[in-house]
C-alpha cells in the first residue's frame, strides 16, 4: 500500500508526493558532534525523507538510532545506502529493515510465566518441595494434568515447511514465521498457547511418529502448511492414533471459512445451498475439503474437477462427484468455489448468468469479481476477507473446552453455520478482529461437541 506525505503547503495548494519504498536503517554513529549531521545530510542527498527516530543504544563511544526513510524507487533507496555508508568508519548501517520484518524482530511469540516468585514461599509453592504433591496427584489420575498443568491449554503447531502460503517447500525453519503468526492468534483472539513445532522430515512415517512421541504435553494438534498429499495420510493416521484433537488447517480451518462464505453468497441472492448444484476447482489439500465440508453441511450435489487422476479419486472416495474439465463444471454448477492458485482460470465467457463465483485464489483470483458480475454472476467474491483465522481459534478454543479427544464434521460445520449467523448484511463473512466472532465461533463448536 502506498503512503503519501504532505510535501508543501503554500497559497493553500496542498501537494501530496507518493512515497513507494520504506525502509528502517538501523545506523550506529560514533559519538562525534554533527555525525548524525551528516547522515541525516547524505539522506537527503540522496533524495530520500527522514521519518521517525527511535535510539536505540545511547552509549558512550556511539549511539545507535531506526532511521525511517521514505524513497520513490528502490533505485533512489541504493543512492541513500551508498551515500551513508561513504560517510566512512564512524557511521555503520546495522542493517536495513522494512516494517514487516520489524515486527517479526527477535520472533513473535515467547514463554513467559503466569505466576510471580517474589518470596522463598512462592518458590516452594512452585517448584520443590511443594510441586511433588502436583506431580502425584497427576500420577495417580493423569487427567489432572489438563488443570493443574498447561496442557489442556495448549496447542502443537506442526510444520514440515512443504506448502508455506503460497511459497511451496520453502522448508520449516522459513516457515517458523508462519508458525509464531498462528501462535500470536490463538493467544490474542482465544487465550490459547501456541507452541511451533518444526520438523526436519515430510515422511508420513516419521512425521506420525514424531507427533505420537510428543503428543502428551499437548492439548491438541495444529496441523499447518503441510503439502499435498502427505498431508492427507499423516492427519488421518494422527486422528485415529491419538486420544487429543487434531486437524489440518489448510483442509478444514480453509473448509470451515469457505463454507461460511457460500452461506453467505446464498443468503444474499436467495439460493438453498442444500439444493444448488456445486462445483469446486481445484482438489488440492483445500479443494478437497471444501468438498468434504459442503457434503458435511447436506449439499445434495458436489462437484470437483482436477488436472491430477489421484486428487479426482480421492473425492470420489469421500462420495463426491467428478466432471473431467473446468468447462462442463461452469456450464453445470450453480455455485463455483476454485482454490487453484492460477490467475485468470475462469474466463468471462464461462460464466452463466445468475452463478455465484468464489475465486479464492490470493493474491490473483481465477476470476476478478468484478468481471464476474459484469458477466452475469449474481454474486462474486475473491479470498481477500477469506481467512483461517476466523476459523482456528474459535475451533481448538471449543474443543479444548469441551475436552473431546476429536474435532468432527459436526463441529466444524457449527463453526461455519456461527460465521455466516454473524456475518453483517452485505458483507462475504465477519471481519477477524471483531473481539466477539471468535467467542461465537468457540460457544458453537462447544455445544456441537456435548451434542455427540
Amino acid at each position: 500500500m502506498n503512503d503519501f506525505f504532505l510535501e508543501n503547503i503554500k497559497n493553500e495548494e496542498v501537494i501530496i508526493i507518493q512515497r513507494d519504498v520504506i525502509r528502517t536503517l538501523i545506523v550506529e554513529t560514533s559519538s562525534k558532534p554533527g555525525n548524525f549531521a551528516k547522515v541525516a545530510t547524505a539522506i537527503g542527498l540522496a533524495g530520500g525523507d527522514i521519518g521517525d527516530i527511535t535510539t536505540i543504544k545511547d552509549g558512550i563511544l556511539s549511539t545507535v538510532r531506526d532511521i525511517s526513510v521514505f524513497c520513490e524507487s528502490s533505485d533512489q533507496l541504493e543512492d541513500v545506502i551508498k551515500n551513508v555508508r561513504a560517510l566512512g568508519p564512524d557511521v555503520i548501517i546495522h542493517a536495513i529493515t522494512d516494517d514487516v520484518l520489524k515486527a517479526h524482530e527477535g520472533g513473535k511469540i515467547r514463554m513467559k510465566s503466569r505466576i510471580d516468585v517474589r518470596s522463598l514461599g512462592d518458590l516452594q509453592r512452585i517448584y520443590t518441595p511443594g510441586v511433588a504433591s502436583v506431580c502425584l496427584d497427576i500420577q495417580s489420575d493423569p487427567d489432572k494434568a489438563r488443570y493443574f498443568t498447561s496442557i489442556g491449554n495448549s496447542v502443537a503447531i506442526v510444520t514440515d515447511g512443504t506448502a508455506i502460503l503460497g511459497l511451496g517447500n520453502i522448508g520449516p525453519v522459513a516457515g517458523m514465521p508462519v508458525m509464531e503468526g498462528k501462535a500470536v492468534l490463538f493467544d490474542q483472539f482465544v487465550g490459547i498457547s501456541g507452541i511451533p513445532i518444526l520438523l526436519d522430515t515430510s515422511d508420513p512415517d516419521k512425521v506420525v511418529e514424531t507427533i505420537k512421541h510428543i503428543h502428551q504435553g499437548f492439548g491438541a494438534i495444529l496441523l499447518e502448511d503441510i503439502g499435498s498429499p502427505h498431508c492427507f495420510e499423516i492427519e488421518e493416521r494422527l486422528k485415529e492414533e491419538l486420544n487429543i484433537p487434531v486437524m489440518h488447517d489448510d483442509q478444514h480451518g480453509t473448509a470451515v471459512v469457505a463454507l461460511a462464505s457460500v452461506l453467505s453468497a446464498c443468503r444474499a441472492t436467495g439460493v438453498d445451498p442444500e439444493k444448488a448444484v456445486i462445483g469446486q476447482v481445484g482438489l488440492g489439500a483445500a479443494g478437497l475439503a471444501i468438498c468434504r465440508m459442503l457434503m458435511a453441511y447436506g449439499v445434495e450435489e458436489v462437484y470437483g474437477s482436477d488436472l491430477q487422476q489421484e486428487a479426482l479419486d480421492r473425492l470420489k472416495s469421500y462420495g463426491g462427484q467428478t466432471l473431467q474439465s473446468l468447462e462442463e463444471l461452469m456450464a453445470t454448477c450453480d455455485i463455483v468455489v476454485a482454490t487453484t492458485g492460477v490467475s485468470g482460470l475462469i474466463k468471462p465467457e464461462m460464466i452463466r448468468p445468475g452463478q455465484i463465483i468464489l475465486a479464492l485464489s490470493n493474491p490473483n483470483p481465477e476470476i476478478i469479481p468484478e468481471d464476474a458480475l459484469a458477466a452475469g454472476a449474481a454474486f462474486a467474491a475473491d479470498g481477500r476477507l477469506v481467512n483461517n483465522a476466523l476459523g482456528f481459534p474459535g475451533i481448538f478454543r471449543g474443543a479444548l473446552n469441551a475436552g473431546v479427544s476429536e474435532i468432527t464434521y459436526p463441529m466444524l460445520v457449527a463453526a461455519a453455520r456461527a460465521l455466516a449467523n454473524h456475518t453483517k448484511p452485505g458483507e462475504l463473512i465477519p471481519n477477524p478482529l471483531d473481539p466477539t466472532v471468535h467467542q461465537v465461533v468457540t460457544r458453537a463448536v462447544e455445544l456441537a461437541a456435548q451434542q455427540k
